[in-house]
């Protein structure tokens, strides 16, 4: 008799800043989706990583629960995924300052991120910001992570965890599952609404250049008219027309038309009543998730139990792992 196939582990995880957006549903949550019967998935809101920046407690405990509930809410099954917060499983932290001392300090100083974060928060460059990719590294491999769904932002992180695992089983052996990227078979990458050249973005400290899950009707409708475009009126995906390519590939993404099939459905229409329809299909999309996000903070218990048990779980596993790299390094055994 045959046995099953083991099914591949992937790790992904959202860190709770700003909101999530159209950007965050499209381009990951929707993934997600059809990721989670497929393979063990572990999503996690990675709080921990949100320290690198200066929080209010308050705020981002209001975060994080938000957070939680729109994973659920977008339609990711608590019964077949573990759905936790990181610092709710001590082991994230725990590996992650073993791996600190086999990361190079030349490898974190090339990171883009850093580079970008710390010109951007020149007054809190903290040596967080600094080994943040080495938490990142902790969080994949605590679950021997086959895959790890990446955007272009992340690779770089990526391939530095394949670093750290490859040169420690180098020196002690087969302990880390080396993971590979994930690439999405459909995925769009959506961009913001002011500045279509730059990627959509939760932490955009222009709340009109991101469409937020839980915006209402009327705030989506305002910011899609606010939407920047280029000076013409034909609504054809082309080099050069960032805004209303953007928009296409909006329109496309939630309604799983092609793109060549709107342009036909909009021909000799103008930005205007175009701008009119993309909102309406936004706004259609995330009326059931937004119904259910409403159902679901409602239920407190329910999360807190969904939360607790999956990290119940998650510590169970990752324990296996850190158990592992505790004897390899050197540590005594624990006895209890």
């Amino acid at each position: 008799m045959e046995s099953t196939p083991r099914k591949k582990i992937i790790f992904s995880g959202i860190q709770p800043s700003g909101h999530l957006t159209l950007g965050n549903y499209i381009g990951a949550l929707k993934n997600w989706l059809q990721l989670q019967y497929e393979y063990r998935c572990c999503f996690a809101v990675v709080d921990l990583h949100s320290l690198t920046v200066r929080q209010d407690p308050k705020e981002l405990r209001r975060r994080c629960l938000e957070f939680l509930v729109q994973y659920m809410a977008c339609g990711i099954d608590p019964k077949e995924n573990l759905l936790f917060f990181q610092s709710h499983v001590h082991t994230h932290a725990e590996l992650a300052w073993i791996l600190n001392c086999f990361t190079y300090m030349g490898e974190l100083g090339r990171m883009t991120q850093y580079k970008d974060k710390s010109a951007k928060h020149k007054e809190n460059i903290n040596a967080g910001l600094f080994t943040y990719p080495v938490l990142m590294a902790a969080d994949i491999l605590l679950y021997q992570t086959d895959l790890v769904p990446v955007g272009g932002d992340q690779k770089q992180h990526l391939e530095l965890a394949r670093d750290i695992a490859t040169r420690f089983n180098h020196q002690f052996g087969n302990t880390f599952k080396v993971p590979e990227p994930y690439i999405p078979k459909v995925g769009a990458r959506i961009m913001s609404l002011q500045e279509p050249t730059k990627k959509m973005s939760k932490s955009d400290e222009n709340p009109n250049g991101y469409i937020a899950i839980l915006d209402n009707p009327d705030t989506i409708m305002k910011k899609i008219k606010r939407a920047v475009t280029d000076s013409g009126n034909e609504i054809k995906y082309k080099e050069g027309k960032d805004g209303i390519n953007n928009l296409l590939t909006i329109y496309s993404s939630l309604t799983e038309q092609p793109i060549q099939q709107i342009e036909e459905k909009f021909e000799g229409k103008g930005y205007g009543e175009f701008k009119v329809a993309v909102a309406e299909v936004i706004i259609e999309s995330l009326k059931p998730v937004q119904a259910r996000y409403q159902d679901l903070m409602n239920n407190k218990d329910y999360i807190e139990q969904v939360y607790t048990s999956s990290a119940e779980k998650a510590l169970s596993i990752s324990n296996r792992t850190l158990s592992k790299v505790y004897k390899k390094v050197g540590f005594i055994s624990k006895s209890v």
